[in-house]
């Protein structure tokens, strides 16, 4: 069966529904098909609480309905080829559809150490966006409670703080002198280590893994130390890799680090072929260096610079590079960070100032629910401008941290961060005298001063 479609999209998780459904948005009059294999899709940073917080991976689904609002096609089915000469694809049920424009989003696939010995046996586990992969692993943990995670980025600590709450003994190994360490400075780095490891969750940082050992099913972690970890269950939590298969062999080029290369539009070098989300390039907003970077938000901003790019291209609708915005909850705390690190910063070679604050997020703190708040930034010398800045705190710190990547990416200045006008109720915010990201940058323009 043949069929025809202004633009195709090829994945349908969160890039793939932002960039048809901003595609829709700026081009009514063009129609839009998504085409994935996965029936229900999974939510990919919901994925840690199907293990704890929520009862399953029912509640962890990314509903359908926004995407037929919009006016646009959901197909169930798997893309197998691409003929970017005929602009026209093949599924594996036998579909043939072309198109004028296609975007690809199709995403990443867990990591797995070549060299790592042992991934073959039973009860050693990825986390993929797979509903009845997780499912299954779900089922596991209910029974298998000594859970080894082999890695301490955000996947491997979310899960160990959820499998934790869930009766399970966990450890982490992680190969760095510190969690988290890629995304994060010092500070928040040993304030999660600190809620951790009250939380009854084994740390080995510092250490890395030789081999999985068992007899038909892992039951031993084995350090380069010597020493052994006893495991029921293996969970390796070592990154994401782009799925890059589908576009490699339509020919589509790729960068050094094996993500489909991409203009500043998310177009490849087929001005009607785009890749957006975690199968497409990345570079840093400041230094232009390539990176490995998967975050949902990312995607999520490149899919709309897609979307709106699709037909007509604008100067002021182009991605200017990721900003790293983190967030996460450890044991009810959140801990968040934007632009680069203290130690990525003075790496690359910026002269900084580093300043911080810690108050409160509501006002008066006898408020019920007030948790304290950390803000820290990291300001360049030369210019005032804002590189980097994260926070410790309570819910809120997750939408503060927004607020300081809008100060990155407008290139604001530590003064102009001084004369915001910011809007403070005591329910909601912290004091207007002690606003904690201001009393931040008030320490960070004093120590430019002098």
């Amino acid at each position: 069966m043949n069929k025809h479609v202004d633009v195709l999209v090829i994945g349908g998780s969160a890039a793939g529904i932002v960039a048809a459904t901003t595609g829709k948005a700026f081009y009514p009059d063009k129609d839009f098909l998504i085409i994935r294999k996965e029936k229900e899709a999974v939510v990919p940073c919901g994925i840690p609480y199907i293990f704890g917080t929520l009862e399953g991976v029912e509640q962890n689904i990314v509903p359908v309905g926004h995407i037929e609002h919009a006016g646009v096609e959901l197909m169930i089915d798997e893309v197998t080829s691409i003929d970017r000469a005929a602009k026209q694809v093949t599924t594996a049920g036998g579909e043939q559809v072309s198109y004028q424009k296609l975007v690809i989003a199709t995403g990443s696939l867990p990591k797995v150490p070549g060299w790592l010995k042992g991934t073959d046996l039973d009860n050693v586990f990825t986390i993929p966006k797979n509903k009845e992969y997780l499912a299954g692993l779900r089922d596991k943990l209910q029974t298998l409670k000594n859970v080894v995670i082999i890695g301490g980025g955000f996947i491997g600590v979310e899960m160990a703080d959820e499998l934790a709450k869930n009766g399970c003994k966990v450890t982490i190994v992680e190969v760095l002198p510190h969690l988290l360490q890629a995304a994060f400075d010092q500070e928040l780095s040993l304030r999660a280590e600190e809620i951790l490891a009250k939380a009854g969750i084994s740390l080995r940082l510092g250490e890395k893994v030789s081999a999985l050992e068992g007899e038909g099913a892992v039951s031993e972690v084995r350090l380069e130390s010597g020493e052994r970890l006893k495991a029921d269950i293996v969970i390796l939590a070592t990154g994401y890799a782009p799925n890059i298969e589908l576009a490699q062999a339509a020919g589509i080029k790729l960068n050094e680090l094996g993500a489909i290369r991409v203009d500043e539009y998310m177009r490849t070098e087929d001005c009607n072929v785009f890749a957006v989300g975690d199968c497409a390039e990345k570079f840093t907003f400041f230094t232009r260096i390539v990176k490995g970077l998967m975050l949902a938000s990312t995607a999520c901003s490149e899919a709309r610079i897609a979307g709106m790019n699709l037909y007509k291209l604008s100067r002021l609708r182009t991605f200017g590079g990721t900003m790293s915005i983190f967030s996460t909850a450890i044991g009810g705390t959140t801990f968040a960070a934007a632009g680069v690190t203290e130690n990525i910063a003075v790496d690359r070679g910026f002269d900084i100032v580093t300043a911080s604050f810690e108050g409160i997020d509501k006002h008066p703190g006898t408020l019920p629910g007030t948790s304290k708040q950390f803000v820290k930034l990291i300001v360049n010398c030369e210019s005032g401008l804002l590189l980097g800045g994260s926070v410790i705190g309570g819910a809120s710190a997750g939408e503060l941290v927004n607020v300081i990547g809008v100060i990155i990416e407008n290139k604001m200045t530590i003064h102009e961060v001084l004369t915001m006008q910011v809007g403070t109720h005591p329910l909601l915010t912290g004091p207007p005298t002690g606003y904690p990201l201001l009393k931040a940058a008030e320490a960070a323009a004093k120590k430019l001063r002098h």
